[in-house]
């Protein structure tokens, strides 16, 4: 078992929750998505302070379709990346594969990782916000400050479109301890609502090379920006052109 005052990542957890506090507008936490070993030291060896695992990209990596990784691959593919850089690692893991928090925590530890992100539904359907409350908070009193917790909110995903339901979902996972909330999908216009209504720190995903810049999702609200698995689907897209221009030789 891990202790919480011997384990070597405690100390990335501090450094990484850090990250998020007193950023000026403009200037989020951008957290590219490796989903190996080889694109997490590409990150970090261009200066990232930080990185953050796409579950989508991981999976595509081991040849899974997304949400379909077994806990044991994902848990071992996040150790792979954590060994291979220096700099903080948080990890998507999903929904958390159904385990009990305490166990949950200890893998994320025993991997490396200094946090996770939580997804709030299950099958594609949104769970009861109070009931994800709950785990939020047990999963926060398992894991003390050794990980940061990042509240997935998938509500927009799913079709609600009121930014009202997502700030309310918000505020119920940060009394429970959630470090950062992530309203997946929240589109741009509505950042500026979302902020207002959320307190604490505030993940936005961005598209590379489609839609605002992470500046401006910074200038809009967001404290951090994330890209899921289109990095790998982007690095994936350059490929296929390297492979179709060797078949043409």
């Amino acid at each position: 078992m891990v202790n919480a005052g011997e384990h070597p990542g405690t100390d990335k957890a501090g450094v990484f929750r850090a990250l998020h506090h007193h950023r000026a507008p403009g200037d989020p936490l951008v957290l590219p998505g490796p989903w190996d070993a080889a694109s997490a030291r590409v990150f970090a060896e261009a200066g990232f302070p930080a990185l953050a695992t796409p579950s989508a990209g991981v999976a595509a990596s081991l040849g899974h379709e997304d949400g379909r990784t077994p806990a044991d691959e994902m848990f071992a593919a996040v150790a792979r990346i954590t060994r291979a850089v220096d700099v903080p690692v948080s990890a998507d893991v999903e929904g958390g594969y159904g385990l009990a928090p305490e166990e949950l925590v200890e893998r994320l530890l025993e991997a490396g990782a200094v946090g996770c992100n939580l997804e709030d539904s299950e099958d594609g359907v949104l769970v009861d916000p109070h009931r994800h409350a709950d785990r939020l908070a047990e999963v926060r009193a398992a894991a003390g400050d050794r990980l940061f917790l990042n509240a997935r909110i998938d509500t927009f995903v799913r079709g609600v479109t009121d930014p009202g339901r997502a700030i309310e979902r918000a505020a119920l996972y940060v009394a429970a301890g959630a470090d950062c909330v992530y309203p997946i999908g929240a589109p741009a216009g509505v950042l500026p609502l979302l902020r207002s209504g959320i307190e604490g720190p505030v993940n936005v995903n961005a598209l590379p090379g489609q839609g605002p810049s992470p500046a401006e999702l910074g200038a809009l609200g967001a404290t951090r920006i994330t890209f899921g698995p289109g990095l790998q689907r982007r690095a994936a897209r350059a490929l296929r052109e390297i492979a179709a221009e060797l078949l043409t030789r």
